[in-house]
């Protein structure tokens, strides 16, 4: 491991694995597919891995905890985050709803008191079967009904928890620009995890939050770099997700343009996404989710191999990449 996030101790390896995968994202996932995808990061040289209770209902925490506890301790670092309290669900059914193809024996509720935040890194830590996470954040905190609260609560709790030594590092995960220029500028966070917002194909967080970040000292974990999915293949069409959603013309025939301009310099886009994901020099950490073993070597094999300098030359003259956005040296 080498970057260090914010003004931490907590150093994370530039690529990180996101474990909502092995939550059953979408489809199941069996039980020794799950821990191979994490053994397979583990062999690529990854040693950073977030998760959160959110994915699986507490799924994702339990595999990620059993798949590590192998590895000695201080070899490796894990996030988990805290916002979303997990509670008894009587009722059962499935998490499909919310995205996870899992039985739903546990139910979330929207909890940024101080008080739901030690609940919920105290059952978070239960799952892993840790006895410390090295760095926790406020999950999706413009989602919940009373905002403010992660802002005037949780934080707060967090910090006191990072002065008492219980966590390493603290920040904020959001897919939304304001939340986290307003968490890099108000707090003292160490961390913002940018979701989605600073992709090969799109780049909104150049304007506020990557600034914001330098300005105040503050390192980011860029996930989502595969725009839900739509970068993740060589060639993308309608059948791929944008936004875990159906991707309009607009921007399927960007993504196509992009694809076509690497072609041209024998590079796959997914391969071009991750390295441009990663060359802000405010990014300490890329972090991607997989729940095959065979797609987590691909991705580490793809961030070890940048592509050459051209390419992204005739991305700016191509008009589809802003000229401001640094790249890899």
């Amino acid at each position: 491991m080498s970057p260090v996030l914010g003004r931490s101790a907590v150093a994370v390896t530039p690529l990180g694995y996101g474990a909502s995968s092995i939550g059953n994202l979408y489809r199941k996932v069996p039980d020794e597919q799950a821990t191979a995808a994490v053994d397979a990061a583990w062999a690529a040289g990854v040693r950073y891995f977030d998760t959160a209770p959110h994915y699986g209902v507490g799924l994702s925490e339990r595999r990620l905890g059993r798949a590590l506890a192998g590895h000695p301790r201080a070899e490796f670092c894990v996030s988990t985050k805290v916002g979303r309290l997990l509670v008894d669900n009587p009722d059962g059914g499935s998490d499909l709803d919310n995205g996870f193809d899992t039985e739903a024996t546990m139910r979330r509720v929207w909890d940024f008191t101080a008080d739901g935040v030690r609940r919920s890194l105290d059952a978070s830590l239960a799952r892993l079967g840790l006895d410390r996470v090295d760095l926790v954040l406020l999950h999706d905190p413009e989602e919940s009904p009373e905002p403010e609260v992660a802002l005037r609560q949780a934080y707060p709790a967090l910090d006191e928890l990072r002065r008492q030594g219980v966590v390493g590092a603290i920040g904020v995960g959001s897919k939304d620009p304001d939340t986290l220029i307003r968490f890099a500028v108000e707090t003292d966070v160490d961390v913002l995890m940018v979701a989605g917002r600073y992709t090969l194909l799109e780049q909104p967080a150049l304007d506020g939050v990557l600034p914001a970040a330098g300005r105040r000292g503050v390192s980011v974990l860029n996930v989502g770099v595969f725009n839900s999915g739509l970068l993740a293949v060589e060639w993308p069409d309608e059948t791929r997700p944008y936004e875990y959603g159906t991707v309009p013309e607009a921007v399927l025939r960007r993504a196509q343009r992009i694809a076509t301009v690497c072609r041209r310099h024998g590079v796959t886009l997914p391969q071009a996404a991750l390295a441009f994901a990663g060359a802000h020099p405010a990014v300490a950490s890329v972090v991607v989710g997989a729940a095959r073993p065979a797609h987590v070597t691909r991705s580490a094999d793809w961030f070890a191999a940048p592509p050459p300098a051209q390419l992204w030359t005739e991305l700016v003259a191509e008009g589809l990449l802003r000229e401001e956005a640094p790249v890899p040296s």
